[in-house]
């Protein structure tokens, strides 16, 4: 009821601040316009009071007062929501970053074992080559060997049969192959 002497003081100030006394005849008199406007006045008041109008007003004030507060603390929720989103999401970006970083090590530590696994492998390459050539070198001086030893035998069983030809008479020659047939029937009985 606060509200109410409220009211009730400031229409009693009005009442006294107002130059009521300007109009024509008594002041309590329905001739008197300043006493019918103060009486419709207290007549406007006590509707208002009877019809409980400050109350309504001041449970509209309250109520929107309690759904201003509500759309505070909804808000304060959507911020603080908004910003465990965020740190989630930063957390999940520093994740990310962190494998990213991860991964690429891992295929620079790939990369370098790939380069030094293709080294090795290049070095084993090049050695199977060398000792392909180194066997190729070999046979070939092994070949040029047997055939400079062919053509020499060759060159000297022709010198010798010359040497022999022109040393050895029909007889002699009658003679060692008799020698040689003698021989080789010993050796094939």
């Amino acid at each position: 009821m606060s509200d109410m002497n409220r009211i009730m003081t400031i229409a009693a100030a009005s009442l006294l601040a107002s130059p009521a006394f300007a109009a024509s005849g008594p002041f309590f008199s329905l001739k008197n316009t300043d006493f019918v406007v103060t009486i419709g006045f207290i007549v406007f008041l006590g509707v208002l009071l009877y019809f409980k109008v400050p109350t309504l007003l001041m449970g509209m004030l309250d109520k929107r007062a309690e759904d201003i507060k509500s759309e505070l603390d909804e808000a304060k929720a959507v911020r603080e929501e908004a910003q465990a989103l965020l740190a989630s999401y930063e957390r999940r970006q520093r994740e990310v970053q962190e494998q990213a970083d991860r991964i690429i090590a891992h295929a620079k530590e790939e990369a370098v074992l790939a380069g030094e696994q293709a080294k090795a492998d290049l070095e084993k390459s090049i050695a199977r080559r060398l000792a392909a050539a180194e066997d190729q070198i070999a046979s070939a001086e092994a070949s040029a060997v047997k055939e400079v030893r062919d053509r020499a035998i060759a060159v000297a069983i022709e010198a010798a049969r010359d040497v022999v030809a022109k040393q050895m008479t029909a007889k002699d020659a009658a003679k060692s192959i008799d020698e040689a047939i003698a021989e080789v029937g010993q050796k094939l009985h």
